[in-house]
């Protein structure tokens, strides 16, 4: 079998076994076998809930210095109260994604063999084959980008040999489907996505399509919801979807009908090929080659099971998990897709959204993480979705920080939602996050650092990040013991501490390490950029004026850095959150190079939280953990982290869960972070671009002792292939995008490397640079 497919020799019988397809707006989980198969389809925009006024019982700033005081007196328990009383808005109609319906194909196939299930990365077309009475019957399943909905093609080697049904299921309180008279292979089908546990049941995004089959010989017929083939050679099914998010008038209603109309025109074949075009444009870009692994020719299921027991290595299994990761994002985060990848990415398991966490837009991590390896893997386009989202919540937290907060600018806090939700959430002990937006909206500096787009900068970025700046120079008080600029009240995400000698759990407090780095980075970064740009003196010297009375990082007691600014008892040691490590990863304030002391703080908080009983290892927490011991260039733990969630933390299908117990979930819920947390640590293993450096190779484990990558992106706009052998860098090349100057560092070694746009650069072993082009 090819190293870059997952394939299984058994039927998959629930969701989590399945194997996932996406187009950008539209998806579906593929499962079953021989007699029966179900598409499980989700499309981004299908969220029950609705666009509303959060009301807010404070008065802006006076209420805000009212529960300030209770925190600078250490009085916790009456700041929590007064807190939970004026900033803490009821939950109203949030809503969640929800998956759309089950498209269920029954098949006359008993008795069936050789049954092999495959997803193919190179070409991302799921196949579905086996034999029944001697002859090959096979199913080839896409979901098109370029044409806008899923395509499958049934075939048997038999002129006779193929007979099926099709019937659709809805997933939820309203859906209906139906067959078009005069038209035997078409099912039409509406719904809308409502649900009472997020939302009062009333409110959600209406949806309509169709789904139309074309069948080669036998007969077709249609009636009672059900299309039926009889004794065909072969059959093309089209499956589209249209919503009405964000659209005015009826023309969403027949744009299904119409999407399909012109695809059944192309042709399978010609849609096929655009479809693998329109992939591979960004796929191929990306090669990583850790070395060989005769575990290649065992199912993905055994090959995971084998490295969970520690049976085998198996680089060329993470090799497949990185290149899957990137085929994860591509399915859910095209350049014109409407919303950015959620919880689940962009499919729906519908458990997450029948619980109290919902399938939403968590941005204390999650959605963060989704967007880590994006730029870095080379698939900055799938970035533009999130980048829009961000834009959106920019607008709608202005109200959010004048309502709760009477200050300027922008403020979002922990969730989010299809509609840009910005007020703090519902229970403040989560909830009450106030730099959850300023954290994803850093995903812009991070577009910028490795495009240098300056455009972007000047009419995206900029805007934004200074609308963020505007609100954290209003809101911010200074702390009267310590006289810092700190934030607060506030949680660092979800974690607790005990003060004042008590065992009381304690969530909020003033100046949480989280909000200082984050702040940190963004005056400083708002204050670059409006220097380079030439504008807003006058902003200018408020955030020079600002920075100098920022808090500093600082050392706890048990030689961990602290995550509150005082250094609290942990009351949670274990816990899952590795909030205050953001500015070692994926940010890069520590770094052994340049602050030893605090790389050694944040390797003492790695070692104490993985260390404790019941540590909370869920697949977000071990990917940090992975990326954590990239930066401090341990790449024997950062291997280990990375083995874990692989064999411990995935389904068969290579998809991450979290596990039992986190949430009130009963039982493991796929979480896509992981995935995606996962190539990123992989990656930056590899190479890292912060700090004024480019590293090659700089946490590169035993075990992955000779290998090659291609097209990795590093910040200052430069395109980065490496081989190393025997744990040295063999030679590398650099693209430059644009003109700029670092220090090239592989191993001990570091030399100047000065860069021209247009230019390509061979390293030799030595660092020698050499000018290719």
């Amino acid at each position: 079998m090819s190293e870059m497919k997952l394939w299984y020799d058994k039927p998959a019988v629930k969701w989590s076994e399945g194997i996932p397809v996406g187009n950008g707006r539209l998806a579906a989980i593929v499962y079953g076998g021989a007699e029966q198969e179900v598409w499980n389809i989700t499309e981004s925009t299908y969220w029950s809930g609705k666009r509303e006024k959060i009301n807010s019982q404070s008065s802006g700033k006076e209420d805000l210095a009212r529960v300030r005081q209770y925190f600078f007196d250490g009085d916790y328990e009456g700041g929590e109260k007064l807190s939970s009383q004026l900033l803490e808005p009821a939950k109203s109609n949030f809503g969640t994604n929800l998956p759309v319906c089950d498209v269920v194909l029954k098949f006359n196939d008993a008795g069936q063999q050789q049954l092999t299930r495959e997803l193919n990365l190179e070409n991302a077309i799921v196949k579905t084959t086996y034999e029944r009475g001697g002859s090959e019957v096979q199913r080839e399943l896409f979901a098109s980008h370029a044409d806008g909905l899923i395509v499958c093609r049934i075939q048997s080697e038999l002129p006779e040999g193929l007979s099926f049904s099709i019937e659709l299921e809805g997933m939820t309180d309203y859906f209906e489907s139906w067959s078009e008279p005069q038209q035997a292979g078409v099912l039409s089908f509406k719904g809308q996505a409502l649900e009472q546990l997020h939302s009062d049941g009333k409110c959600g995004v209406r949806c309509q399509g169709s789904i139309f089959v074309k069948a080669v010989g036998g007969q077709l017929t249609g009636a009672s919801g059900k299309i039926e083939v009889a004794n065909a050679k072969e059959a093309v099914i089209y499956f589209a979807i249209d919503t009405d998010y964000g659209v005015t008038g009826d023309d969403w209603i027949k744009a299904a009908e119409h999407r399909i109309a012109l695809a059944e025109a192309k042709g399978y074949e010609k849609l096929q090929l655009d479809h693998i075009a329109d992939y591979r444009s960004q796929f191929d870009r990306v090669d990583l080659d850790l070395g060989k692994s005769e575990q290649s020719k065992l199912t993905t299921d055994e090959r995971i099971r084998d490295l969970s027991e520690g049976r085998y290595d198996d680089p060329a299994l993470i090799a497949l998990f990185f290149q899957y990761g990137r085929y994860l994002t591509l399915c859910g985060a095209r350049e014109d897709s409407p919303l950015p990848l959620h919880l689940q990415g962009i499919w729906n398991d519908d458990q997450a959204c029948r619980m109290g966490w919902t399938c939403d837009y968590h941005i204390d991590i999650n959605t963060q993480m989704n967007y880590y390896p994006t730029e870095m893997t080379h698939l900055t386009e799938s970035h533009q979705p999130l980048i829009r989202y961000i834009e959106q919540l920019s607008e709608s937290g202005k109200a959010a920080a004048q309502d709760f907060y009477g200050s300027e600018g922008w403020v979002a806090h922990t969730v989010s939602n299809a509609w840009g939700f910005t007020a703090p959430a519902w229970q403040n002990s989560w909830g009450l996050n106030v730099t959850g937006g300023l954290w994803l909206a850093m995903q812009l500096r991070d577009h910028y650092e490795f495009t240098l787009d300056e455009q972007f900068l000047k009419q995206t970025a900029y805007p934004i990040l200074k609308g963020a700046s505007q609100f954290f120079l209003d809101y911010m008080t200074i702390h009267p013991k310590y006289g810092w600029l700190v934030t607060g009240p506030s949680i660092s995400p979800e974690n607790t501490f005990h003060a004042n000698g008590t065992k009381v759990h304690h969530y909020l407090s003033m100046g949480t390490t989280l909000d200082q780095v984050l702040v940190s980075d963004l005056f400083e970064f708002c204050l670059k950029a409006a220097e380079q740009l030439q504008l807003d003196e006058s902003f200018q010297a408020e955030l020079r004026k600002a920075i100098e009375i920022l808090p500093p990082l600082q050392i706890g007691k048990n030689g961990q850095l602290q995550e509150w600014l005082e250094d609290y008892e942990e009351a949670q040691p274990e816990h899952r959150h590795l909030s205050h490590l953001h500015t070692l990863y994926p940010a890069y304030r520590i770094t052994p190079q340049q602050t030893p002391e605090l790389s050694e703080a944040a390797r003492v908080t790695l070692e104490r939280r993985i260390s404790t009983n019941n540590h909370e290892d869920v697949e977000f927490t071990v990917a940090a953990f992975a990326g954590c011991y990239s930066r401090l260039h341990d790449g024997e733990n950062a291997y280990e982290q990375i083995l874990h969630l692989i064999g411990s933390l995935c389904f068969t299908n290579l998809m991450t869960f979290s596990k039992p117990g986190i949430g009130g979930a009963e039982s493991p819920i796929y979480v896509a972070d992981g995935n995606f947390g996962g190539t990123a640590a992989i990656a930056d293993m590899l190479l890292q671009s912060h700090a004024g450096e480019l590293h090659l190779l700089p946490a590169l484990p035993a075990k992955w002792s000779s290998g090659s990558y291609k097209g990795l992106r590093a910040r200052g706009a430069l395109e980065v292939d490496v081989v190393w052998a025997e744990g040295r860098l063999t030679h590398a090349s650099v693209q430059a995008f644009a003109t700029g100057q670092t220090m090239l560092r592989s191993g001990n070694g570091t030399v100047p490397f000065h860069y021209e746009a247009g230019h390509r650069y061979r390293v030799n072993s030595d660092l020698r640079i050499e000018l290719q082009q």
